[in-house]
């Protein structure tokens, strides 16, 4: 599988490509911000979108979405219960004094279960709820894309509206602790780490 990370936007929102080396289809993972970036990565790869999947609604993950989606006639998908704020972007980014446009609304709606696949990989959908109502991971032969989830000794915060420390403690434990530790966590922003590194050292969770 091949794996590409980039940071963009002003908040270095982390953007996953990944592609089928196989056949070239790929997904686009929170393309967040920066779409010269994105688009000149996919071309360099020669990779073809299938599916534009959003973590959760949250501007900084989506706000590259309808450009994204203007080039590629990808499938935009995102959990139902975030895809209200896809059209409230530009509102949510001004409150942090930023700038984006608003998204289309989404082709496809994932639920927890749901499997996209593209070439010869297939992710599974995970409803983390908790950083937002309808947080969403993937997961793939040892690889969680793990959105605002899960980051490196730490979670994804909760007192924005949706949030919910509880929630979000329980998804992370009961859901996302199942994985083999052995799984590497792709997180939405900075650094990646593994289930057994989190089990371990994440002072959140101990």
């Amino acid at each position: 599988m091949i794996i590409k990370k980039l940071a963009v936007g002003p908040i270095m929102a982390n953007c996953f490509i990944l592609g089928c080396e196989n056949t070239k289809e790929s997904v686009v993972i929170d393309p967040g911000d920066d779409i010269d970036k994105i688009l000149m990565e996919l071309a360099n790869s020669e990779l073809k979108v299938k599916y534009i999947i959003n973590t959760h609604g949250h501007f900084d993950h989506v706000g590259a979405n309808k450009k994204l989606k203007e080039v590629t006639n990808a499938t935009l998908c995102i959990h139902p219960e975030d895809e209200p704020m896809l059209m409230e972007l530009s509102k949510s980014a001004s409150m942090f004094g930023l700038s984006a446009e608003n998204s289309p609304r989404a082709d496809l709606l994932l639920n927890h279960g749901d499997k996209l696949s593209f070439g010869d990989i297939t992710l599974e959908v995970i409803h983390t709820p908790g950083h937002s109502m309808g947080g969403i991971c993937l997961y793939t032969k040892g690889h969680l894309f793990a959105g605002d989830t899960l980051f490196l000794n730490s979670i994804g915060r909760t007192d924005l509206p949706g949030g919910n420390y509880d929630t979000l403690m329980a998804s992370i434990k009961t859901k996302l602790f199942n994985l083999e530790d052995e799984t590497i966590v792709h997180t939405g922003h900075g650094p990646g780490t593994s289930i057994g590194s989190e089990k371990r050292e994440n002072p959140f969770l101990k």
